[in-house]
């Protein structure tokens, strides 16, 4: 739904967490799943609507409605699947993703997004025309870091490996914000993240890579005199220059199976 998986990886979590927060709300004659799942769909779209990318969609693939026809057939899913994260708005991406790859009924598609059969039907209509539209063009242009992002990775990197500790604090933002997910999210002064890192036992470092084809930090370890990759370490840069966020996600391994992960640097 987000076109990357750390971002996704972000959604699980504020999802999670606000459950957790209205477990009140949820109706126990009904079934968990769904409630959590809309919770979660509802996550991405704000995501998608905050992050701009919901109005560049729904422009890009914009498409007159089409007549039902009798008994539709998606396109092909795997050439379809990169413009479907970044061409459909969030309703028909949902309805097709969950349809078409996850193979979930309309009913519970239904259910799940918080609609109707018809209306899941009317989704999968739209999305799966505008991705035969879309069928042989270029993929969308990947978001590229700057610059001066890109020098602030090398300089985070740099100091990480050299362990030096009061370097890094200097690229930090006094109120920068830490999400160790499955582990922490707050305040980075209050987490403790620097000495965890300091303490560990195993031979590690970081190094500048590519994850879904945007730059990102990865976290190696030596395992019997190779490195191999062990996590995420993403950054989020303020206009001053300073580290806002740090994102680690190294204690969620299906992230590194679940998008594409390249290292750009060896040292």
């Amino acid at each position: 739904m987000t076109g990357s998986i750390t971002d996704g990886e972000d959604v699980v979590q504020d999802a999670l967490f606000r459950a957790y927060r209205g477990l009140e709300t949820w109706d126990e004659s009904r079934p968990l799943a769904p409630w959590i799942f809309r919770i979660a769909h509802n996550q991405c779209i704000d995501f998608l609507r905050n992050r701009g990318v919901r109005i560049e969609a729904e422009t890009a693939a914009a498409a007159p409605d089409f007549s039902e026809p009798d008994d539709p057939i998606g396109p092909a899913i795997g050439p379809a699947i990169e413009h479907l994260v970044l061409n459909l708005p969030p309703k028909e991406r949902a309805c097709v993703l969950l349809k078409d790859v996850f193979e979930y009924s309309l009913e519970e598609i239904a259910e799940y997004v918080d609609s109707t059969t018809g209306g899941v039907k009317a989704a999968l209509i739209r999305g799966r025309s505008k991705l035969e539209l879309l069928q042989g063009r270029p993929a969308a242009t990947l978001r590229v870091a700057t610059p001066e992002h890109m020098h602030i990775l090398r300089l985070y990197v740099d100091r990480f490996n050299n362990r030096d500790w009061n370097g890094l604090r200097e690229l930090i933002s006094a109120d920068a914000q830490l999400l160790v997910a499955d582990r922490y999210s707050g305040s980075f002064a209050d987490g403790g993240y620097l000495g965890v890192y300091s303490r560990l036992q195993v031979t590690w470092r970081l190094t500048l890579g590519e994850v879904d084809g945007e730059p990102s930090i990865i976290l190696l370890n030596e395992r019997n005199g190779e490195w191999e990759i062990e996590g995420i370490v993403r950054l989020d840069i303020g206009g001053d220059g300073r580290i806002t966020r740090v994102s680690d996600y190294q204690h969620c391994p299906w992230t590194l199976i679940a998008g594409s992960i390249g290292v750009r640097e060896a040292n």
